[in-house]
Order: C-alpha cells, then sequence, then structure tokens
C-alpha cells in the first residue's frame, strides 16, 4: 500500500506534468484558427505557428463568397512603430485542384504578438483583413543521433585534414620533387602537426562553450506562460497572476491589472473542470482585487479537485491561458451563479461517451452536428443548434458576452484547452488592435470587446467555431448559448484520430 502522503505527493506530480504544456493562447493547442470579412470574401484561415523562433509559419485560406484570384501575406509586429511598415508581401499558392484553397509561408523573427495582414484580389475588387498570431518559441529542436553523428564524424575528418595539411606542407612544401626530408624538417612538421591538433582541440573546445552559453540563452527564451497562485477562503476564490521566475530573491512579482486589455466585458474569464471525470464545468469571471490580483465568489460546486484555466490578454494583444488547480471542499456554502456565468453537470467520462444532442435542465436541447470522422490538426467549423423543449428552434436568442456563443475544447488528459468563439481562437481585443493598425473600421465589432451586444437582428439558434484539434484523444466539449436571460451549457465528446 502508498502511504497517503505519498499518494498526494503523486497525485500533485502528475497534475503538474499534465500542466507543464508550454503554450500562449491556449494550453496544447499553438495554431490559429480564424474566420475574417474581407470586403466581399470570407477567409478560414488557419495559422500554424512554428515552435522555434525566428521560424516559420504556415498560412492556409479557403475563400468564399466572391471568386479570389489571389491574395499576398505579410507578418508584421501586432503593435508599435515596426506595425506601420509592413515589409514586402508574399503570394499565396492556389490549390490547382481547388481554386478556393491557398496555401503560403512567412518568417516569424522574433517573439511576440504578431499579425498576418491578407490582401485579397478577386470579383469583388481589393480588400484588407488581418489575423492575429500569438507567436513565441515554445521548444527546442535537438540534432537528431544520426544527424549528430554525422556531423560529429565530418568535424572530426575537418581537423585530421587540417593537421595533415598542415604537416605536410611544412614537411615538404620546399622540397625539390623526388627528394625526401631530413629528419630536422621532419621533426618540425611533426611539431607543426601537433600544434595545429591543439589549436584545432582548442577551437573546438571554445566553440562549444559559446554554443553552450547561446543555447542556455535560448532556453532562458522559451516562454513559459505567467504563474497563476490561488487560495480559497470559505468560498472566495483568490487569484494572483506573476512572472514564474521571480521567487530566485524571495519575492513574487505580481501582474498589476492595468497590464490586461478587457475581453467580453471581462479582464478574466475563467474555466474550473472537476477531474478527472469531467462531471462539473463552470464558466466564471473574476473581478479585480486592487491593483493586482482577483476575487470570486464561487458557486455551489461538488466538491474535488479542480482544474483552472483563466484567459487573459496583455496590454500587447499577446494572449495566455493560465493554469492551477484548486481543491473545493465538501459543505462548502456558495453563492448564486451571476448573470454572466455558466456551469453545466454532465455524466462523468467513466460513464461513457456523450452524444450529439445534449439534454439540457430546463427541457431545452443542444444539437452537434458532428462530423462523421475527426482528424487531428485539421480545421473543422464545428456546428450547434439550441433547440425547445418541442423541437422547434429556440426563440428569443441573445449574445452570451458579446458573442452567439462560446466553447471550450479540453482533452480528456488534460495536455489541450482552447476557449474559442465563432470568429475563431484569436482573443478579440488581438482582433482589434490587427485591424486597427490596418486601417479598417470596427464598426461591425462595437461592443464585441466590452461584451455588449452584437449588431445582429435576430440572432440565430445556430451557432459555428472554426478549431482543429491539436492531437489524438479523446476530447470533452463545452458551448455556451443564451436565450433570454438563460445560459445554456451543452457537453459534447469526440473520439480524434
Amino acid at each position: 500500500m502508498i502511504p497517503a502522503k505519498r499518494k498526494a505527493w503523486l497525485f500533485a506530480l502528475v497534475c503538474a506534468l499534465q500542466f507543464a504544456n508550454v503554450a500562449h493562447a491556449h494550453v496544447g493547442n499553438k495554431d490559429i484558427y480564424q474566420t475574417v470579412a474581407a470586403g466581399p470574401y470570407k477567409l478560414f484561415v488557419t495559422v500554424r505557428t512554428p515552435q522555434v523562433i525566428p521560424g516559420v509559419a504556415v498560412v492556409e485560406v479557403r475563400s468564399s463568397g466572391a471568386s479570389v484570384r489571389g491574395i499576398t501575406i505579410t507578418p508584421l509586429p501586432l503593435t508599435g512603430e515596426a506595425s506601420k511598415h509592413p515589409p514586402t508581401p508574399d503570394a499565396m499558392k492556389a490549390s490547382s485542384s481547388d481554386p478556393a484553397f491557398f496555401t503560403g509561408s512567412l518568417w516569424i523573427m522574433a517573439s511576440g504578438s504578431w499579425q498576418v495582414r491578407f490582401n485579397v484580389d478577386g470579383a469583388g475588387g481589393a480588400a484588407t483583413a488581418s489575423v492575429p498570431v500569438p507567436a513565441v518559441a515554445t521548444n527546442i529542436l535537438r540534432l537528431q543521433g544520426p544527424i549528430r553523428t554525422i556531423l560529429a564524424a565530418l568535424g572530426f575528418l575537418l581537423v585530421l585534414g587540417a593537421v595533415g595539411i598542415v604537416t605536410a606542407a611544412v614537411r615538404e612544401a620546399r622540397l625539390i620533387p623526388g627528394t625526401s626530408a631530413e629528419p630536422a624538417r621532419r621533426r618540425r612538421a611533426l611539431i607543426a602537426g601537433a600544434a595545429t591538433l591543439v589549436i584545432c582541440i582548442t577551437a573546438v573546445y571554445l566553440s562549444g562553450r559559446w554554443w553552450r552559453v547561446e543555447a542556455a540563452d535560448y532556453r532562458a527564451g522559451v516562454h513559459h506562460n505567467s504563474e497563476l497562485r490561488t487560495s480559497l477562503d470559505g468560498n472566495r476564490l483568490h487569484l494572483s497572476i506573476g512572472d514564474p521566475y521571480s521567487d530566485a530573491d524571495g519575492q513574487w512579482k505580481k501582474i498589476e491589472n492595468s497590464q490586461l486589455l478587457t475581453d467580453h466585458g471581462h479582464l478574466m474569464h475563467l474555466y474550473a473542470i472537476r477531474w478527472p471525470e469531467m462531471d462539473a464545468v463552470f464558466h466564471l469571471h473574476p473581478v479585480p482585487d486592487g491593483s493586482s490580483g482577483f476575487g470570486e465568489m464561487l458557486p455551489s460546486m461538488p466538491p474535488g479537485t479542480y482544474h483552472l484555466y483563466a484567459d487573459v490578454v496583455f496590454r500587447n494583444g499577446f494572449p495566455e491561458t493560465e493554469t492551477a488547480i484548486v481543491s473545493v471542499p465538501a459543505g462548502m456554502t456558495g453563492s448564486p451563479l451571476g448573470a454572466e456565468d455558466a456551469s453545466a453537470a454532465p455524466k462523468p467520462i467513466s460513464n461513457g461517451q456523450l452524444g450529439p444532442r445534449f439534454q439540457l435542465p430546463d427541457g431545452y436541447v443542444m444539437e452537434w452536428e458532428k462530423p462523421a470522422g475527426l482528424i487531428a490538426n485539421t480545421p473543422y467549423s464545428f456546428v450547434f443548434h439550441l433547440l425547445e423543449p418541442q423541437g422547434k428552434p429556440a426563440a428569443d436568442m441573445q449574445p452570451y458576452l458579446g458573442m452567439p456563443g462560446h466553447a471550450a475544447f479540453v482533452k480528456t488528459d488534460g495536455t489541450a484547452f482552447a476557449h474559442t468563439h465563432p470568429d475563431g481562437s484569436a482573443a478579440m481585443p488581438a482582433v482589434m488592435l490587427a485591424n486597427e493598425s490596418s486601417g479598417l473600421s470596427m464598426h461591425s465589432m462595437d461592443g464585441m470587446a466590452d461584451g455588449g451586444a452584437m449588431n445582429m437582428e435576430p440572432l440565430a439558434p445556430t451557432v459555428a467555431f472554426p478549431y482543429g484539434f491539436p492531437s489524438s484523444g479523446a476530447y470533452r466539449i463545452f458551448i455556451q448559448m443564451k436565450h433570454g436571460s438563460t445560459v445554456e451549457t451543452g457537453v459534447f465528446d469526440a473520439n480524434v484520430q
């Protein structure tokens, strides 16, 4: 039997390993899926960001609406003076079998908040749109074993060649053809060869030290999300975001709330999911607690361990999903659920997979137009419908936090989480910054960043989310839609190949 203390330690270690995925906007999701309107053209954009910086981002576009003749793409920073001086654009290549599908690639030369600017030309004339792209180094690409062996062998041959060339030059360069070198010349040649060998070994050693320093600097630049620290006082949850490395001097440097942008009316969007059964989920909105940190009066929650996913957007448009774990004790007295908060209590994942039709507590039904097969790293438009108890499309639909709906895609092993919107996975403040830097009007998006109602009359009981699962495995999907004053949360399961 494993002692209770060791069991607790092992559980904490497993949770830490699960949350150790280096990611920025969403846990375990590096690609961007976004739908954008460029004049009369509608573009379904996929940006596959590089894991290392500098690196190449692969861009895919599927167009609809007016026919498109050509698309050029340009990488530039999201904010700052450099965003006003774009480089020469690169032309995307149209597919020979599908003229509405375009592919291209761009070099991302530095970490930070970037955007890809699309210039579209077609039957509807010229149009421009931008998609924000958070680009950071999230990994270190190491040399594969065979390549390392080949390079080491070639380096060894180069050293031997240099020694041989110097030795032969000193011994024979000044000899008359056909004569042999005298002993004194041979001794000088051996000394010159030995000196060359020492110089080469020293150069290799110093180069290795220089490379290790450069590698250490690069490792230090690999992106790590800010650290989320929590404490529970009764049913009040305290959350603080800070520098994950600031404890080295005994001080934890908190991030000021003034460094964050409002997204759909809130500085933080928090998902709390009970683990490991994922049979309770809460979409909450902690409020600022002073100049730094947040507080939330938790509603009544089933006791257990909850994984927390906190979405924030920094002032430069860079989004992060901070993660933490909190234990909710039995008997905790909760507060009423906020008007913009949502919750659901689906059956545990160990009880079998949920189907494409989810029965809601008030008799309403949410349905998913589930594709026949789901493939990892493939872009989809996932469509959901809200139906009244009588089976008719729901009436009196209202925007939920400025959108027709919100979605969270969560892998059941905890390695992937993405909070997305009908426009895509990019944060709305970053979308607005990208369009402002492109000189585009954002009137059609008025109110979306601060949670106001969209300019849509009437709102349909159908919502679609662009997304691609980052890896194979089992996922649980949480969908929020609103009718009247009721926020509904549908829950669905997916197996991805």
